[in-house]
């Protein structure tokens, strides 16, 4: 990639979390309404360390921080790097303000943008490498930002908007289009290709590239909706224990679950909490906000089970379709379905599978603290597929791999079925 090309790139991503920061208040920078979702101000900041951290710091020798306990407030899990301040305080980081964090943007920008068009500078390769991490690293946080702000926006009373729906907000289409029954997609067993085979930057937790064996099988060509799902609550699911796992009956206990999270009954109205405010709920809609145990109980219930994530890496192989995710228009929601738009394979809501977020045989994790990145979560987790509507389309690939505890509902997480 020509340094050009990359500043280009790096000043794209940079000036896009600034901007989709812009629908919030002052008040909004700081709120943390649970440990797993951290502030906006937060992940402002965490950004831009990531880029002082791994690239200025050991590249640039001219390069002075603008504070240097920033190094431990806004460390997020690094441990090769030192230590950092809990994760269940950072809401409570009233300093530096929201202005000292711009400025600390600023600055790391400025030196950036310098060293990016150093193209003789004698570690010009391994610069570019954590360049393109540090960008792609950035559109992560830029999702979970979205999903962290609904989350601390959702418990307000007020429910408020995050910033308003891009066209009038009027939900008369809804109840006009109903999803035909899922239609089904086999494939035969066999050996198949796994992990990721396209030019361009991937995360290393998508390689190596490795052959499995596949048993037959067949994937539903479309997402559980909202009415589906509905139809498995009306059923009693959380109610009956034959339907769940054991640490997921155990959960819906103990968290009292009902329904998905967002899902709300006011004066015998369907709703559901969106970054858009409180909206009639969409039966057509993907089904999200579930978590692992709740997408696999469901399966189970309607004779089906979630796909393992190599079935469904290969199923988007064979069957390619563009990549969807986050627009330019201002939708952060799920949109509805629609006959002929697509198997909702990207930009809709992130799949969960029945596989355990392990290593691909051979992976190997970088050396040093920027190891961490991936290779540490691999333990307790399941993985999940495609991306969701807060993504960037740009991360939507086949092979792209994300992970979540299986009690966890805050993302945009859906399902698909196999069988």
């Amino acid at each position: 990639m020509r340094p050009s090309t990359l500043s280009d790139e790096f000043q794209l991503t940079r000036s896009r979390s600034l901007r989709d920061c812009e629908p919030l208040q002052l008040e909004d920078y700081a709120l943390q309404a649970a440990v797993f979702a951290s502030p906006p101000k937060w992940h402002l900041a965490h950004t831009t360390w990531f880029f002082e951290t791994f690239l200025l710091r050991p590249f640039q020798s001219s390069y002075r921080s603008q504070n240097d306990a920033f190094e431990v407030l806004f460390n997020s899990y690094y441990n090769g790097i030192g230590a950092q301040h809990p994760r269940e305080r950072r809401g409570l980081l009233s300093r530096p303000s929201l202005e000292e964090v711009f400025a600390y943007r600023r600055s790391v920008d400025e030196a950036m943008l310098e060293l990016l068009l150093q193209p003789e500078h004698e570690h010009r390769g391994e610069i570019e490498e954590r360049a393109r991490l540090g960008i792609e690293h950035e559109r992560q946080h830029q999702e979970l930002m979205y999903t962290d702000i609904k989350y601390s926006l959702a418990v307000n009373p007020l429910m408020p908007a995050m910033q308003p729906k891009p066209e009038d907000g009027d939900n008369s289409t809804y109840g006009q289009r109903t999803a035909t029954e899922p239609s089904w997609t086999g494939f035969e067993e066999g050996l198949v290709d796994i992990g990721h085979s396209e030019t361009g930057f991937c995360f290393d937790n998508e390689l190596p590239r490795h052959r499995v064996y596949l048993q037959s099988y067949e994937l539903a060509d479309r997402l559980v909706t909202n009415r589906e799902y509905q139809a498995f609550v009306d059923d009693g699911g959380y109610q009956r224990p034959e339907f769940w796992l054991a640490d997921g009956w155990a959960t819906l206990q103990s968290e009292g679950w009902q329904s998905p999270l967002y899902w709300l009954e006011r004066e015998s109205k369907a709703l559901e909490y969106t970054l858009h405010g409180l909206r009639v709920r969409d039966p057509e809609s993907p089904v999200c906000h579930v978590s692992g145990y709740e997408a696999d109980a469901y399966a189970r219930w309607a004779g089906a089970r979630l796909p393992t994530e190599a079935e469904w890496e290969h199923a988007a192989r064979v069957h390619p379709e563009p990549g969807g995710g986050r627009d330019t228009a201002g939708n952060l929601h799920p949109p509805g379905y629609s006959h002929g738009a697509g198997r909702q394979l990207y930009g809709a809501c992130w799949q969960w599978t029945q596989s355990a977020y392990s290593a691909y045989p051979g992976y190997r994790a970088a050396a040093g603290a920027i190891g961490e990145y991936n290779g540490k979560f691999m333990s307790n987790q399941w993985s999940v597929r495609g991306g969701s509507c807060v993504t960037w389309s740009t991360q939507a690939r086949p092979g792209y791999r994300s992970f979540f505890y299986p009690q966890d509902r805050w993302q945009f997480l859906g399902i698909r079925l196999a069988r």
